[in-house]
């Protein structure tokens, strides 16, 4: 017997489950924002997971307005967040606690497309204006 951890869905059940056409999740796949266990090559197999996080998506989506780049950046920083979290329950007080920290704020920096705190990167419109460059 499969346990409800293990279940895993076809795309037509997953669909239904979600609320959303078998094309939608299939865009989504193609787009990269989730990955479903393929069973022979050919057939989509969605886990409980995948079903969690196709709701998140259609919420983004649906509820707020965010197109797919936004949805895509949420759920890479929110992966990101969740590791930080697991690392800080195993070891809280640690350097690799620190570690993790800095990677994900620099992580997040990065996505949003700015640079990470002592960069010698200019990119603001204003450090820019300031400097002299680009100005006649």
């Amino acid at each position: 017997m499969i346990s409800e951890q293990d279940a895993v869905f076809i795309i037509s059940v997953a669909a239904r489950l979600v609320e959303m056409h078998p094309s939608t999740l299939r865009k989504y796949e193609r787009c990269g924002l989730l990955e479903p266990g393929r069973l022979s090559g050919r057939l989509r197999l969605y886990s409980e997971d995948d079903i969690a996080r196709l709701r998140q998506i259609k919420g983004l989506v649906e509820e707020r307005g965010i197109n797919l780049a936004g949805v895509e950046l949420i759920l890479a920083l929110t992966d990101r967040i969740e590791q930080l979290r697991r690392i800080v329950e195993e070891e809280p007080d640690s350097d690799r606690v620190r570690l993790a920290a800095k990677i994900l704020a620099d992580t997040m920096l990065a996505k949003l497309g700015r640079p990470a705190p002592g960069s010698d990167r200019l990119s603001s419109p204003t450090a820019t204006a300031s400097s002299g460059v680009g100005s006649d």
